[in-house]
């Protein structure tokens, strides 16, 4: 993994990026500029918490699109993974694999994490607005997935 850097902030360039994609395509996230980016770091396919949003990104897409905004899902899990939970879910956006932590140290969403007493290293749910200018627009740390998408929505309209 690349050295730790400065926390980003909102008004930074967005860290660049290649990943394999469910697509079938590599994304280089530099190859969006133009368009607002909707970049969001989840734990895991399939699992409760990672299927909510998933699925309130899936059905609120329509909104996504009139504000010409890509979505992009970001986990550890394999593309086979990613394949089994887009059909799963009829997921109709972009998941990218990032099986060697590329992305994750660059945004950060790699951490300690605690549950039951037991600590390991896990994705922190994090989601980065990116405007069409590659700078991001806004940063949500420890996201709670449940309504998540509406506070996205007004992120892209600010």
């Amino acid at each position: 993994m690349p050295s730790k850097r400065k926390e980003l902030a909102a008004g930074d360039r967005a860290p660049d990026f290649e990943l394999p994609s469910s697509s079938g395509k590599p994304v280089r996230l530099s190859s969006l500029k133009g368009k607002q980016v909707v970049l969001y770091f989840y734990p895991k396919d399939d699992s409760a918490g990672c299927t909510l949003e998933a699925c309130s990104f899936r059905d609120n897409l329509p909104k996504f699109d009139k504000l010409d905004a890509v979505v992009l899902g970001v986990s550890k899990d394999s593309l086979d993974s990613h394949a089994k939970f887009i059909d799963k879910y009829s997921l109709n956006f972009t998941l990218l694999s990032d099986e060697d932590l590329e992305a994750h140290a660059l945004y950060d969403t790699w951490k300690e994490k605690m549950n039951y007493g037991r600590k390991y290293m896990g994705t922190e749910r994090s989601t980065f607005v990116i405007g069409e200018d590659g700078k991001v627009k806004k940063i949500f740390r420890k996201v709670s997935p449940r309504g998540h998408e509406v506070e996205v929505l007004a992120a892209l309209k600010s």
